[in-house]
């Protein structure tokens, strides 16, 4: 736990030093221009600055008592101690020095991890204009996103997963140019991703676990993100072919119960850094694109729980780094070679509940006999409806993330 907390403290000087050093080359250039021009300049400037640091140190006491005030429940007293001008003693506060006078520090780091605090996020967080990090996860922090987190632009992680935040899709995040790691997870976030999130220059993208609806934008694959979660949402529509855009940054894709529709896009298969892809408890069909046997780095897959069909490829089977393999509840009725028994290569694999003859625990024969073997995934639209006929949901069903 130590070690934990100094990488973070290390990270945030980093972070903040950063910063600070661009913004003092703009001050100490601005003030020779002005000198230029102004013989009695640097008094003026020097005075300035000794005003503005100070305002900034006051600014955080200011935000950080305003929290406090609106702090209902805090059971293991992380807020106990947040009391006197020196916000850097705080519990879950981390502060760095501020270059342009080393003798002060700002709040660059906040960590309020599963502390179960209930409350909501005052206006006033605006004011952390240094924080570089905030992190609220496993909290009873309930509203919506202040519009005022948009003056944090040195913001490059920001963690508020398993709260009661509420509303649709928190816009305030996509101005802050600075942010890298978004994790909006559990909470009660609702209406349609924006596509400027796949805009941004994230490297993560957790927004699973909300009720986000309508379809996954067609620009997912302008995103840089390495990891990306959409777990457990009513989203719908198909996995676009814009993923392949994905090809030089995304290694970990979960989309488990997001009510996807249509056939697997070929693209998958440009995704050469992907060691994780999890599609389950959707409604998709047709074949496993061949295209996938090119994951040399994939090390799991999991395609179980939805209605594809036709032959399992021992391509993908061997993959030299597969070690799971689930494409169980499915109706796939034939497993090339060592798809069989991928056990012999160490492999762990689930191949319940499809139509392999002669294989143990499969669907009945007249469940696969109604199943159309020969999808055509170039004719075969977004959303409608499923093998049996009927509308698919898992919609008020959560599954477990990997």
């Amino acid at each position: 736990m130590a070690s934990y907390f100094l990488s973070i403290v290390l990270r945030l000087i980093f972070l903040v030093s950063i910063f600070f050093s661009d913004h003092t080359f703009a001050i100490n250039n601005r003030t020779t221009t002005t000198h230029h021009h102004h013989h009695h300049s640097r008094h003026d400037n020097t005075t300035t600055t000794i005003h503005n640091n100070n305002r900034l140190v006051q600014q955080d006491y200011i935000a950080l008592q305003a929290w406090k005030r609106v702090i209902y429940s805090d059971p293991f007293n992380f807020t106990s101690n947040w009391h006197g001008s020196d916000v850097c003693t705080y519990t879950g506060i981390y502060c760095a020095p501020y270059q342009n006078d080393t003798t002060i520090t700002l709040v660059a780091g906040i960590d309020l991890n599963h502390g179960d605090i209930a409350g909501f996020l005052p206006e006033e967080l605006g004011l952390l204009t240094g924080l570089a990090l905030l992190h609220l996860n496993s909290n009873r922090f309930c509203g919506i996103l202040p519009q005022t987190l948009s003056n944090l632009s040195l913001l490059y992680e920001l963690d508020i997963s398993n709260n009661r935040f509420v509303g649709p899709f928190p816009h305030v995040v996509l101005s802050l140019p600075s942010l890298h790691f978004l994790d909006i997870r559990f909470n009660e976030f609702e209406g349609p991703l924006p596509p400027q999130l796949f805009e941004k220059p994230l490297d993560a993208i957790f927004v699973n676990n909300n009720r986000f609806t309508s379809v996954i934008p067609q620009n997912l694959g302008s995103s840089t993100a390495s990891v990306v979660v959409f777990a457990n949402n009513r989203l719908g529509g198909c996995l676009p072919p814009s993923i392949a855009n994905f090809a030089n940054t995304l290694e970990e894709l979960l989309l488990i119960n997001t009510s996807i529709t249509g056939c697997l896009p070929v693209e998958l298969g440009f995704l050469y850094k992907l060691r994780l892809l999890d599609v389950s408890y959707n409604r998709i069909v047709g074949p496993i694109p061949y295209s996938l046997v090119g994951l040399a780095r994939l090390e799991t897959l999991n395609l179980g729980h939805n209605e594809m069909s036709g032959v399992v490829p021992e391509g993908v089977c061997i993959l030299p780094n597969l070690v799971n393999f689930t494409f169980s509840y499915n109706f796939f009725c034939e497993e090339e070679g060592v798809c069989g028994n991928l056990t012999s290569k160490g492999a762990v694999f689930d191949d319940r509940r499809n139509c392999v003859p002669g294989k143990p625990l499969q669907r009945s024969e007249k469940a696969c006999k109604a199943v159309d073997q020969r999808v055509d995934c170039f004719d075969h639209g977004c959303g409608g409806k499923s093998i049996n006929g009927s509308t698919f949901s898992n919609a008020n069903t959560s599954h477990h993330i990997p």
